[in-house]
């Protein structure tokens, strides 16, 4: 998720992009591609289903209300990243808007936010979250202290003097046409808990206050859909990482295939202790009120669907929901399967040797995806040097080490619970191999962004600790006894560096390692000319899930 703008790139890129369009090569074949038209066609369609026949004749009635809202989700975050979507009303070339859609933009979010709409330079760091010509000493200077909040917005008053809205206030009109149609919903609602749950969150959206929301959705646990929304992740402020981005998920739940998850909620304290590295870098205790579920996506909005779609969700990103109640962990079966299919497995098979390809498994892949997602809900929370919040001490390295730290210690666990016996349908090869296809997968989203620079940084780190190495033939062998030590190591020196909210060191490790190397690009490229999707995009919609 996302967005560093390189300025040297600006005049190369609208060059470059000026003469392409929906034009032919000006060689002799016909049926030559744009580039663009190439671009598109890296994300493979997909068709968001699910079974519905366990929903209840209330869950039915809600669907279209939120695909409604979840449609507004998605025009408020072209609002915030962008502005409005006059934009592809301008662009004549087919290829170039629907690239733009795909995109909410003129800048391709997976390949260093390059602009492609002639005449469009780098994507500006701060969006439409702050003023275009605000400066660091500026923002520094100003006092209140809402402008750090993760529900505002910065603009100017008529002096010219920075001025903090709520995003109520911002975004009202569209808020309140949210607000009409929550209550509707809460009309036909018949779950205790989810009426409450949309009773709050509409509170929620007038007062930019989501605690009791977050709060109640924490107790939706006996209802067959669920409704992420609302302004959640901070990835696309490039400024300063902490103004959060409207999306929406609705999703259907796998109610047997849930029940199968909730003993792991059990052991977070025990796998938290268990955590390779200084036990005062591990002092933060998770809640036992979490849950992990399994659903079936039949909507995404907004941030969420912006170019590398969103797999697995754990939320509320709130500390003080989480220790009070812990978060919930949802893996979103059918996406999943769709990146699987199409695009893990086959670049495994282009770069993982002939005698280790079997260790690929889907499986793997699912448990994986998984406890990445509980391990952000562990390690710690608080520096230890009276410097705050690991959040606050981390800066703008904040959400790319997080990244890590849930990449790497999520592995960790897999392979422990494989050992306990409490995983039993893969073996820590398939693991570890499936994690390191799922690096190369991961980092042709681009390493400019948060999740981009986590998995380089997992990546050098693990080569370099001599995981994996590559053959004449540029196939990886893996050295598993290397790669669970690499694991460790790499372990205790993140959780090392958040507990003691080392800014200067995460900053300059970052910048050393959290790039593609050379000898990396030679593969990335060796998967890209292989004609493998880059992502998934979804046709979606009510008569696609076969709701009238």
């Amino acid at each position: 998720m996302k967005r560093v703008s390189f300025m040297m790139l600006m005049l190369a890129c609208v060059a470059v992009f000026t003469s392409c369009g929906n034009k032919k090569s000006e060689t002799p074949k016909e049926d030559a591609k744009s580039e663009l038209q190439q671009k598109v066609e890296e994300y493979a369609y997909f068709d968001l289903t699910a079974d519905l026949s366990k929903l209840s004749e209330s869950e039915r009635k809600l669907l279209p209300i939120f695909f409604e809202i979840g449609q507004i989700m998605d025009d408020l975050f072209w609002e915030q990243t962008f502005g409005d979507k006059s934009l592809l009303d301008t662009i004549s070339d087919p290829w170039m808007k629907e690239f733009a859609m795909i995109n909410y933009g003129p800048w391709d979010r997976l390949d260093e936010e390059k602009p492609f709409v002639p005449g469009y330079g780098p994507r500006p760091a701060m969006g439409n979250y702050y003023p275009q010509d605000i400066t660091k000493d500026e923002y520094e200077a100003l006092s209140d202290p809402l402008k750090s909040s993760h529900y505002t917005v910065l603009t100017r008053d008529a002096e010219g003097n920075l001025k903090v809205v709520g995003y109520y206030e911002a975004y009202k009109e569209k808020l309140d046409k949210v607000c009409e149609l929550l209550d509707q919903a809460i009309e036909i609602a018949d779950n205790p808990t989810m009426k409450k749950y949309l009773v709050e969150r509409r509170k929620s959206l007038q007062t930019n206050d989501y605690y009791h929301s977050d709060m109640a959705w924490m107790d939706l646990r006996d209802s067959n859909i669920d409704f992420v929304f609302g302004p959640i992740e901070n990835y696309d402020d490039g400024f300063n990482s902490v103004k959060t981005s409207f999306e929406a998920f609705v999703l259907v739940k796998d109610v047997e295939a849930s029940s199968r998850l909730d003993k792991f909620v059990q052991m977070l304290p025990q796998l938290q202790k268990e955590l390779p590295c200084d036990p005062k870098h591990k002092n933060y205790v998770p809640g036992t009120s979490s849950d992990m579920n399994l659903y079936d996506v039949v909507f995404y909005g907004g941030d969420c669907n912006a170019a590398g779609k969103t797999i697995a969700i754990n939320l509320p990103n709130d500390d003080k929901v989480q220790a009070e109640k812990g978060s919930r962990r949802f893996q979103l079966r059918n996406a999943m399967q769709a990146k699987f299919d199409k695009i893990m497995k086959p670049i495994g098979e282009i770069i993982i040797e002939p005698s280790e390809q079997s260790h690929i498994k889907f499986d793997a892949f699912f448990w994986n995806v998984t406890f990445h997602e509980v391990a952000h809900g562990l390690g710690v929370k608080q520096t230890i040097n009276g410097k705050g919040s690991v959040d606050e001490a981390m800066q703008t390295e904040n959400s790319s080490w997080e990244e890590a730290k849930a990449d790497i210690v999520g592995l960790n666990l897999v392979c422990n619970l494989i050992e306990k016996g409490e995983i039993t349908d893969i073996t820590v090869e398939e693991a570890i191999t499936t994690y390191i296809v799922g690096l190369l997968r991961s980092v042709r989203f681009g390493a400019a962004e948060a999740h981009g620079i986590a998995n380089m940084m997992c990546y050098n780190y693990l080569f370099d600790n001599g995981a994996f190495t590559r053959n004449g033939n540029g196939t990886y062998h893996i050295n598993y006894d290397k790669a669970r030590k690499a694991i460790d190591g790499w372990i205790a020196l993140i959780l090392k560096t958040q507990a003691e909210g080392d800014f200067d060191f995460a900053s300059q490790y970052s910048k050393d390692y959290g790039k593609i190397t050379p000898e990396l690009q030679k593969d990335l490229d060796k998967i890209n000319k292989s004609g493998i999707p880059r992502d998934i995009r979804f046709n979606q919609g009510l008569d696609v899930l076969g709701v009238k």
